[in-house]
């Protein structure tokens, strides 16, 4: 792969064809495209990512096809005018209907839904939405694209390496150009990428879980002075018939409330936070509504948590002096 490359140097399908035929370790090679751009269906328009690739995409990545099929030989070599998506992203597009055999708009083509597959979301309820289309199909769409990046597979572990430095010295050949491709070992970088991931999601949850502590005391304090300062409510309230449940659920139901609108102000700042991001980096926004709702059943629960030890101790006043307080 490479992340530029000059004008003329770029992956070519006769490349694929041409390592296919001269390196017989590899089980699978395909090409793969990629960029954002909007979808239309019926009635909506969203924004995803257009991935233009092979049948064997299926075999080196762990697809889970959920209704009709994945690309096949014939539509990439025939050009076919099919696409394979995502769940989310059908669910958004034909959100009364099933997606599959309904028409889509990529650019200025029209193709048809032959397959779907299950989201591929990340432990935060997020991923991107993907549209599948055959790379020569992609490449008639956006004339001005190139291949990104080419991947494989071996029958052995043992062959990956060998494959990989054969590959680079085919395309070194074909393009004349030394030092400008490279191979990667996806297995090598994934271990190191789960590693950093693993240190970072540790660290955010250390750090969400020290907010959500020092969030709850300050809901806690503030409900124990609103106990305080409503003491004399509170025993007016058992004097005409409240009774010590009824004096509970009022105060966990205040505590449950002020902890929601907090959680709907944060919330927002971080929609917004996105959006914001999205519109300077030029990414596509991703709002996960799992996660959204996630959120706020922690704000309920830090609530409840903190919540209980001023209404309990509000449900315990004993009316008469609570009445005499002034």
């Amino acid at each position: 792969r490479r992340d530029e490359l000059p004008t003329g140097k770029e992956f070519t399908m006769q490349d694929i064809e041409i390592i296919k035929a001269n390196i017989p370790e590899l089980e699978y090679l395909l090409p793969c495209a990629q960029t954002y751009s909007t979808i239309k269906g019926r009635d909506k328009s969203k924004t995803a990512q257009i991935l233009g690739t092979e049948a064997d995409y299926a075999h080196i990545h762990p697809l889970k096809i959920t209704a009709g099929r994945f690309l096949n030989n014939s539509d990439c070599q025939g050009k076919r005018r099919v696409a394979v998506i995502d769940e989310e992203l059908a669910q958004e597009l034909f959100p009364r209907t099933s997606a599959l055999g309904k028409r889509i708009v990529v650019g200025n083509q029209t193709l048809v839904v032959c397959g779907l597959v299950k989201a591929n979301n990340s432990i935060f309820g997020m991923g991107n939405k993907v549209i599948y289309i055959p790379t020569r199909v992609w490449l008639d769409i956006y004339p001005d694209g190139s291949i990104s990046y080419i991947e494989g597979g071996t029958r052995s572990p043992k062959e990956v390496k060998s494959a990989m430095q054969n590959s680079v010295k085919i395309l070194e050949k074909r393009h004349r150009s030394e030092g400008l491709y490279q191979g990667v070992d996806m297995e090598q970088e994934i271990q190191a990428v789960n590693k950093v991931t693993g240190v970072m999601t540790l660290v955010i949850g250390i750090i969400a879980g020290f907010s959500l502590l020092v969030g709850g005391i300050g809901v806690m304090n503030i409900m124990l002075v609103s106990v305080t300062e409503r003491t004399r409510e509170i025993g007016l309230r058992m004097a005409l018939g409240a009774r010590r449940r009824d004096i509970l659920i009022q105060f966990l139901i205040e505590a449950v409330v002020l902890c929601l609108l907090g959680g709907i102000i944060g919330m927002a700042l971080g929609i917004g936070g996105a959006f914001l991001i999205s519109a300077l980096a030029k990414w596509p926004p991703l709002i996960s509504w799992t996660t959204v709702l996630l959120a706020f059943s922690f704000s309920a629960a830090i609530g409840i948590i903190f919540g209980i030890l001023p209404a309990n101790q509000a449900a315990n006043l004993d009316p008469i002096e609570a009445l005499r307080r002034d």
